[in-house]
């Protein structure tokens, strides 16, 4: 992948961040991680679940072993492998089982984003999908202590999912289009 191709992802990917998990408050605690540049951004260059895979080790370690204040979240960009959504969800299991090998269980977790994410039960152009809707699959790695003081300081995350589906159908297919989001390329 040449220099070029690598900014343009992490800037599409920086555009959705901002117009749509900040811009529509998907994600309330996204803005301050973003705002404090404490977002590692990482392109795979892997073409087999293979090479994810390892990469995605390497970075889950890389995770652990920073400074919170400077890498608090990782967005694992993976251009060129699981681009069919099932594919990627089956994929999902293996990295939850690579948390736990590295023995990294209630430190970190693995977060799910796709151009095609569709929910159970759902129908595929559902407007609800588009929460976890990203320009590219992307595997978002979190600290569980992240998590933790972001839910202290927002007492009712457990309603985030139920307020990003009311403010998505709110939005709409059309708002949602105007927002002008970066598709993959």
């Amino acid at each position: 992948m040449n220099t070029a191709e690598h900014d343009a992802i992490i800037a599409d990917t920086v555009v959705w961040l901002e117009k749509a998990v900040i811009g529509l408050n998907l994600c309330p605690f996204a803005k301050a991680v973003h705002v404090k540049k404490q977002i590692r951004y990482v392109v795979s260059e892997a073409n087999t679940p293979e090479q994810l895979l390892q990469e995605l080790m390497d970075e889950l370690q890389t995770l652990s072993d920073s400074d919170p204040e400077t890498i608090d979240t990782t967005l694992l960009i993976h251009p060129y492998v699981l681009n069919d959504f099932l594919d990627y969800n089956e994929f999902l299991d293996v990295a939850d089982a690579a948390v736990e090998d590295l023995d990294l269980a209630g430190e970190l977790q693995v977060a799910s984003f796709h151009p095609d994410y569709q929910f159970a039960d759902t129908d595929a152009n559902d407007i609800g999908n588009f929460t976890n809707r990203a320009p590219y699959p992307t595997l978002h790695l979190l600290r569980e202590d992240s998590i933790e003081r972001a839910v202290e300081a927002f007492p009712e995350a457990s309603d985030i999912f139920e307020k990003n589906i009311a403010t998505l159908e709110q939005l709409g297919h059309e708002g949602w289009d105007k927002l002008g989001l970066p598709k993959a390329r």
